[in-house]
């Protein structure tokens, strides 16, 4: 199994910025995609950005140019980091790091909200 640890999220103004991490332990090893999903109140849960073990990234279209997202491995963990900039009050809402083996793995959520 693994095991999703998120950091970074809090209160920003419009049009500032926010780093958000995940680090991923425990059975890491044959992680195919990692990333990060939002769900505002009364929404579903929305992909916001991944990025797969060879490097590729999809991003929704709402944050393209906004967003990036990254990943660095290390021995025991790998860590995926999503800087977002400009951030809006529309990208408020509880981010979830995922993980996808041959199960999905999520984090317990980290809440961003943005004042406008």
């Amino acid at each position: 199994q693994a095991q999703l640890v998120e950091s970074g999220g809090g209160l920003v103004q419009a049009g500032g910025p926010l780093r958000l991490s995940c680090v991923a332990s425990g059975s890491i090893f044959s992680i195919k995609v990692m990333g990060w999903y939002r769900q505002a109140p009364g929404n579903a849960r929305e992909l916001v950005a991944v990025i797969t073990s060879g490097g590729s990234t999809t991003y929704a279209d709402s944050v393209k140019g906004r967003f990036t997202l990254s990943r660095e491995s290390a021995k025991n963990t790998v860590t995926v980091y999503l800087q977002m900039n400009s951030l809006k009050p529309e990208d408020t809402a509880v981010y979830y790091c995922n993980a996808v083996k041959t199960l999905n793995y999520w984090g317990q959520g980290t809440q961003v909200t943005v004042s406008s």
